[in-house]
């Protein structure tokens, strides 16, 4: 199982930054934009939850779990009033088409390849508890193969963050406690939680209750709350080497190969266009 557990991990950071840029695109926001939203308002929470988004903004941060609700309900409620959740899909997936051709033009045909056993991993996994994953999964699927194998991975990246927030649920830590332990297991030096909605007094509070367990000391997590964060990283990786295994090992190591090379330059890519802090989950943890 050793092997498994690598091999998850690194298809989660990969997943991440092939995935990741998409959200902090400047040609992704000005399609987004275009459908009439003031200013591209809330482009991540609605381009990522755009299946969710008739089911009214409460779904929606259900699904996201560690995003401040009322931040939601404001991006939701405002979208609505100027799109739909199929116009915000288009304009998505046409930047993803357009990026990957752009950025990374050397993996296009071979991603666009791996489509067909993605959807195939997709299908075989159970949706029970992964709201998010199946909203993505019963979707339409396009018939431009590079996203259709975009959305494919996309599909089961949103598997194991459903898979996460349910272990963050089972442990009872709360949204604002997930975003301080995430913080401190990427020494970010407290920008996650605040990144996510959460305000000096949640953030108080969300400390008290992490204290109170002995996770943290006088305002800073310490070392048994960074091994409990850990602890639920390997435990993510170690669910979610069931939907790889799925897939079989020797398309995995395909996927890896053809993703991996160009990992750094589509993080570079968010770094250029939002800053060197957003889609964490796509940057390795600084130890």
């Amino acid at each position: 199982m050793t092997h498994w557990l690598e091999l998850s991990a690194r298809a989660a950071l990969a997943s991440h930054r092939l995935v990741g840029w998409v959200f902090f695109d400047p040609v992704a926001l000005e399609r987004y934009t275009a459908l009439g939203v003031p200013n591209g308002l809330g482009y991540y929470i609605n381009s990522r939850g755009a299946p969710l988004l008739p089911a009214g903004h409460q779904a929606v941060a259900a699904a996201f779990a560690t995003i401040n609700p009322t931040l939601v309900q404001i991006c939701v409620e405002v979208a609505l009033e100027h799109t739909t959740a199929t116009e915000i899909v288009a304009a998505r997936n046409g930047a993803v088409a357009d990026g990957l051709r752009e950025h990374v033009p050397e993996i296009v045909d071979d991603l666009a390849a791996l489509a067909e056993p993605l959807w195939a991993t997709a299908d075989q996994l159970s949706s029970s508890g992964r709201v998010l994953f199946a909203a993505h999964r019963q979707w339409d699927r396009p018939d431009d193969p590079l996203v259709s194998a975009w959305l494919a991975l996309n599909c089961l990246r949103e598997w194991r963050g459903d898979t996460h927030f349910a272990i963050l649920v089972s442990e009872d830590i709360g949204p604002v406690e997930a975003g301080i332990l995430d913080d401190a297991h990427r020494n970010y030096g407290g920008w996650i939680p605040r990144s996510r909605g959460a305000d000096d007094e949640s953030i108080a509070a969300a400390f008290k209750k992490l204290e109170a367990r002995g996770l943290a000391d006088h305002g800073v997590v310490n070392a048994t709350g960074r091994a409990r964060r850990g602890n639920i990283e390997a435990r993510t990786d170690q669910l979610t080497a069931r939907c790889w295994q799925t897939l079989g090992e020797s398309r995995l190591r395909r996927f890896l190969a053809i993703v991996e090379p160009v990992g750094d330059r589509l993080v570079q890519r968010i770094d250029e266009t939002a800053g060197p802090q957003w889609m964490p989950a796509a940057r390795d943890p600084k130890h």
